[in-house]
């Protein structure tokens, strides 16, 4: 079983500068909530109540203001800074006393995923006990994400962005590991560009003949907003699902009620720390 959850909130978000001189990207607004609400969900939605996240140095107190310690969503969630960004394992290297022997779930905190079945998905998952499992994606655009060639269902090969095509299964910012990740991850050796990488962490569970696989289906969506351009339409995306459905999507509140982790009357407090708005109107009605 999956019972814990890292989410990697580090980097420097370069590419969106000069926000992210002023604020960690995993705060920017998606559309009504900030981007790391979204994979918080995520995590939620698998079942998962521990969850430790992952940021730049001097910026835990950003991510404090707006999530303290969990409890308002019915889970725990902790911290830890990372120097300088060193690739995705280093995450369970600086996660070890976290995860302490268990079973992990690790997801990029710019990942925005949602969907029919996810949830379903999620759950089926979250039972995964031995190996690492991967969630892959139909993608256009391969050569820009880790990718795998699959045969017989068995995944037969995986490469790092591609300059030939292999397939068009791109490699999500979703993993769930087992107990083995901490060993693997400090055994690993930083690629060219200095960093751990996630390719080759995975790549030694395949050697063992312990990787599995789950395809993300053409019901949902993954994005990875790495740039401007893909907060905006993402943000886009939720603003037209919300307005068309009148939900919310990513309602970490919500997920807790439906899970009975929070009950109706935390929801009353809940909205005193919010305030007078949308969000709060929305969290009225639940």
């Amino acid at each position: 079983m999956i019972k814990k959850g890292i989410i990697l909130a580090g980097g420097l978000g370069t590419r969106m500068s000069p926000l992210t001189k002023a604020i960690n990207k995993q705060l920017l607004p998606i559309y009504d909530k900030p981007l790391i609400y979204y994979p918080i969900s995520v995590l939620m939605l698998a079942g998962i109540k521990n969850i430790l996240i992952i940021v730049n140095k001097g910026q835990i107190n950003q991510f404090r203001k707006i999530l303290s310690n969990g409890k308002r969503f019915g889970v725990n969630i902790s911290y830890v800074e990372q120097a300088k960004p060193r690739g995705l394992p280093d995450a369970f290297i600086l996660g070890e006393n976290f995860i302490n022997g268990d079973n992990v779930a690790l997801i990029l905190g710019d990942n925005f995923f949602y969907g029919q079945n996810l949830t379903k998905t999620l759950e089926k998952s979250s039972t995964h006990s031995k190996g690492a499992k991967i969630f892959l994606k139909d993608v256009t655009n391969p050569e820009n994400y880790g990718v795998t060639k699959i045969k017989k269902n068995k995944i037969q090969n995986i490469v790092e962005k591609p300059k030939t095509f292999i397939s068009n299964k791109a490699i999500t910012g979703l993993y769930f590991f087992d107990k083995n990740v901490c060993k693997f991850s400090k055994e690993l050796k930083p690629s060219k560009r200095g960093e751990l990488e996630i390719t080759d962490l995975i790549k030694k569970y395949k050697k063992l003949n312990q990787l599995k696989f789950e395809i993300i289906g053409r019901g949902a969506i993954w994005s990875d907003a790495g740039k401007i351009k893909d907060l905006n339409n993402i943000s886009n995306y939720v603003k037209s699902v919300e307005e068309v459905q009148n939900i919310k999507i990513a309602c970490l509140e919500e997920i807790s009620l439906i899970k009975k982790w929070i009950n109706k009357k935390d929801i009353i407090e809940i909205i005193k720390f919010y305030g007078n708005c949308e969000y709060s109107n929305y969290l009225k009605k639940l």
